[in-house]
């Protein structure tokens, strides 16, 4: 599973015109499912994104979780973060996790961090969304679970 994170003021999330979710200060999280995902991946994204320290203390030092500040977490699915572009000039999709399987993961992902206690808002599965976003620092963050370790 890889995550691509981004510290925001706001984000939202629209679908033909129509806004259909949207966050204040927290971080908007795309994420991409692989074939072998398994429920430690999910585990490990989720203990990362809520706890990771990319959040301003009073010193300016990045020493606060979205947990710390009781931030929001708007998460988007995005299958073309398995994008290998190595081969040729389109980029190979066969490392994503085929739709209705990686539905069910993505759902499971939403639902453990909605155990969080956070405000978890999402867009919407498999549609042509636009995301609009105010990044803050900027601060964009690459998670992998593949490149975890667990404690």
């Amino acid at each position: 599973m890889i995550g691509v994170l981004q510290r925001v003021k706001k984000a939202s999330v629209w679908i033909k015109g129509e806004e259909i979710s949207k966050i204040g200060k927290g971080l908007l999280l795309f994420v991409g499912i692989s074939r072998d995902d398994t429920e430690k991946d999910i585990e490990y994204i989720v203990k990362k994104v809520i706890n990771l320290r990319i959040f301003s203390d009073e010193n300016n030092n990045l020493n606060l979780s979205l947990l710390d500040i009781e931030g929001e977490l708007l998460v988007v699915s995005q299958f073309t973060l398995l994008g290998d572009t190595k081969k040729g000039r389109r980029p190979s999709f066969s490392k994503a996790m085929p739709p209705d399987e990686a539905k069910v993961f993505y759902n499971k992902l939403v639902g453990e961090f909605k155990k969080s206690k956070l405000v978890v808002k999402e867009g919407v599965f498999q549609e042509m969304m636009e995301v609009k976003l105010i990044n803050e620092g900027p601060v964009t963050i690459l998670v992998d679970s593949k490149e975890k370790k667990f404690n």
